[in-house]
């Protein structure tokens, strides 16, 4: 069988300035050699995720190269994509562990999972206007930013487990953010990662003792999810997480058509199937949830490679880290102070990606209902503002998303019965779906 990837030149020889499209392919060597860097850029937050969350990070990384593959095959090779661990699933994980146990928490993942891809099949019948409409870009941007906001305290407290640690890991990201450009820079969260595990073991806080009797080859661990009646309320916990589901793989089809010149709207319900498949999926075994990274758009920018072959190149390696215990228990020998430092920089560039999808859109901030807008939404977040019903309990970030949904469309409809801006404004912005429109609308998920 023929692959559907054709020869872009004489694959070895191409100009600064060509992009390699996701129908194309360079030699093979080469392929391979880009799909390395896919891995490389995803992994340092896609092991993040099964660290903060107590979730196996072996078993993660198999769903994560699994769900890539999906994704591919779902969008035709047509949305070039990696599907690393979302980070807007962690508060309602963590809660959910904390009552329930990790099995109830894998059965959020998946009841998220199965929504998301119930949108995805309307999406693709009924198109995104709709979805610009619901998630303009003052809603979407405060989405992403409170996510990044409001999970300041865990860092935090990592932080203040090993504080020297975790301040090298911390100025290792500055430091490389700065100094390297271009790729390099990109893996700034990685290049961290490393220099403050060096530093933890010359400092004695790392235990090597499971990594050498842990095996070269094997089956990660599975974890079976729990589905009652009586765990209900924390299910529904989840399901506001859609909304920044939603924002991020539009914000991803957005910035991706962007830098090929492409309307890739059309793909915009097969992608969100294909998230939402692959978090059921990925619930189902006992990994975390997954969905499209902006770190891996930050590689395609940089090398003007979109070719979806080095996406499967970058899939089948992750299947094959996932099935090494041993690169499991490595990881799993990160100490805290690392996880601190980095997670400082990481939720801080998860927040300013939401502000940077303001700025990106132009999201007039004189405007009552904007201001009112983010400004409700980040507050109950970055609080932990908490809200029960009976056993029901709903935290900062699911409370924010709602709130950033809520209020714009009540006071988008408020003004209009009303009369309008007020006296001096701009006439009411009409809803953008570019968020954003010269990046991905998040970072490291």
């Amino acid at each position: 069988m023929a692959l559907p990837w054709k020869l872009h030149g004489d694959g070895k020889d191409v100009s600064a300035d060509e992009i390699i499209l996701p129908e194309e392919r360079l030699s093979w060597l080469r392929t391979i050699g880009f799909g390395g860097q896919h891995v490389v850029a995803m992994f340092g937050a896609t092991f993040l995720v099964p660290l903060l969350t107590g979730f196996p990070p072996s078993t993660t990384l198999l769903f994560s190269g699994i769900g890539t593959l999906l994704f591919l095959i779902i969008t035709a090779n047509r949305l070039p994509s990696y599907l690393g661990s979302s980070f807007a699933f962690i508060a309602p994980i963590l809660a959910a562990t904390a009552s329930g146990g990790k099995g109830v928490a894998l059965g959020g993942i998946i009841v998220t999972g199965a929504v998301l891809a119930v949108v995805g099949i309307i999406v693709h019948f009924s198109g995104t206007r709709w979805i610009n409409a619901l998630l303009p870009a003052v809603v979407s941007g405060s989405i992403v930013a409170l996510i990044g906001f409001a999970l300041a305290p865990a860092a935090g407290g990592n932080f203040a487990k090993s504080p020297w640690i975790a301040l090298i890991t911390l100025l290792a990201v500055i430091l490389c953010a700065v100094v390297f450009k271009g790729f390099l820079g990109r893996l700034s969260i990685l290049i961290g990662v490393v220099v403050g595990y060096i530093a933890a073991v010359i400092a004695g806080e790392v235990n090597f003792d499971k990594i050498a009797s842990a095996a070269w080859v094997g089956l990660p661990e599975f974890t079976t999810p729990v589905f009652d009646a009586q765990h209900l309320p924390i299910y529904l916990m989840f399901l506001p997480v859609v909304l920044a589901l939603i924002a991020e793989n539009v914000g991803h089809i957005k910035g991706v058509g962007q830098l090929i010149s492409r309307d890739l709207d059309p793909l915009t319900g097969r992608a969100l199937f294909a998230d939402g498949l692959s978090t059921v999926i990925a619930g189902i075994g006992g990994g975390s949830a997954t969905t499209t990274y902006g770190e891996n758009i930050g590689v395609m920018a940089a090398t003007k490679i979109f070719s979806t072959a080095a996406y499967w190149v970058a899939g089948i390696v992750a299947i094959l880290l996932g099935l090494s215990p041993k690169v499991g228990e490595v990881i799993n020998t990160i100490p805290p102070g690392v996880i601190g430092g980095v997670t400082t920089a990481l939720y801080g560039l998860i927040g300013i990606i939401g502000v940077r999808i303001w700025v990106e859109n132009k999201v007039d901030f004189s405007r009552p209902k904007n201001q009112m807008t983010a400004g409700i939404a980040l507050v109950m977040g970055i609080a932990n503002y908490t809200l029960s019903f009976g056993e029901v309990k709903f935290e900062g970030i699911i409370l924010g998303t709602v709130a950033a949904v809520v209020v714009y469309h009540l006071m988008n409809g408020l003004e209009k019965v009303f009369g309008g801006a007020n006296p001096g404004q701009k006439s009411p912005e009409k809803p953008s779906a570019k968020a954003p429109a010269k990046a991905p609308a998040k970072s490291a998920g």
